[in-house]
Order: structure tokens, then C-alpha cells, then sequence
């Protein structure tokens, strides 16, 4: 179990079971009849609108064959990394001083500029004027060594 989980840790369990339900040809209302977890709230978990309880992580554990724990340690998992990112986002709450045209295949408003560092980075470095690349050095506090 260990193994499966550091391969998909930090994805929302709902996904999880969505791909499970498939590859047992299962149907969201069969999971929430042998759970007894109501289907609006089996839909929600596999939409991702909504996280698991760990009374209902262990119920899906048992109907779908998994290690008692399972889904309760993706949820946590997955709550951690929402957690890092929304802490990430707090430290680059403002965008950077640079042309949104950089950024045509994007809301600029909506980017995520603590999750996005690495590409924002390389877009800049890459199409950007000799101002915006100080800007991002500055911005992300990069070393000019």
C-alpha cells in the first residue's frame, strides 16, 4: 500500500476511486448503496467537490478492497498538498510587474505564482525583455550567480 500511495499522493481521492469504479465496472450509486453514503455525496467526492470523511474513507476501503486507512491517508495527503500550495500562494500573492501578453494562454489574474514558479521563470526568461527578467530575478528572489 505504502508504494501505491507515494505514486499517487496529493491527487484528490475522488479521482482514486473514479478509476477504480471503472476498472471494476462498478457504478457510483452501486459504492453508495454497499457504503450507505448517499450517491449526491459519492458524485461530490468523485468531482472532487468534496472531501472525505474518515467514516466514509473507511467504508470505501472495505467496499472496494483496499487496506483498512487507504483513503484516509490520500485524503490527508492530498489536504497537505493543498495546504503547501495555498501557503506558497500566500508568499506571491501580488503578480509580478510584467507584461500579461506573456501570458496570452492564461487568465494572468488566476495564476497560481508560488505553483507556476518554474514555468513563469522560463517564460519570462525566454520572451521577455531585459526589464520583466530583473523583474521575475527580483520577484522570485533568483540568484544572479
Amino acid at each position: 500500500m505504502d508504494n501505491l500511495i507515494d505514486i499517487i499522493k496529493g491527487i484528490h481521492p475522488g479521482k482514486f476511486i473514479e478509476r477504480e469504479l471503472k476498472k471494476k465496472r462498478l457504478s457510483q450509486r452501486i459504492l453508495a448503496e454497499e457504503t450507505a453514503i448517499p450517491y449526491q455525496t459519492i458524485n461530490a467526492i468523485i468531482a472532487g467537490r468534496r472531501n472525505l470523511t474518515t467514516e466514509q474513507a473507511l467504508k470505501i476501503d472495505e467496499a472496494l478492497g483496499y487496506d483498512e486507512g487507504f483513503f484516509a491517508i490520500l485524503q490527508t495527503h492530498y489536504d497537505i498538498k493543498q495546504y503547501k500550495e495555498k501557503k506558497l500562494a500566500d508568499i506571491y500573492s501580488t503578480a509580478p510587474r510584467i507584461r500579461k501578453s506573456l501570458f496570452w494562454d492564461a487568465d494572468f489574474n488566476k495564476i497560481n505564482w508560488a505553483k507556476y514558479k518554474n514555468a513563469v521563470i522560463k517564460r519570462v526568461f525566454e520572451r521577455g525583455s531585459k526589464e520583466e527578467i530583473e523583474e521575475i530575478t527580483q520577484y522570485y528572489n533568483l540568484s544572479t550567480k
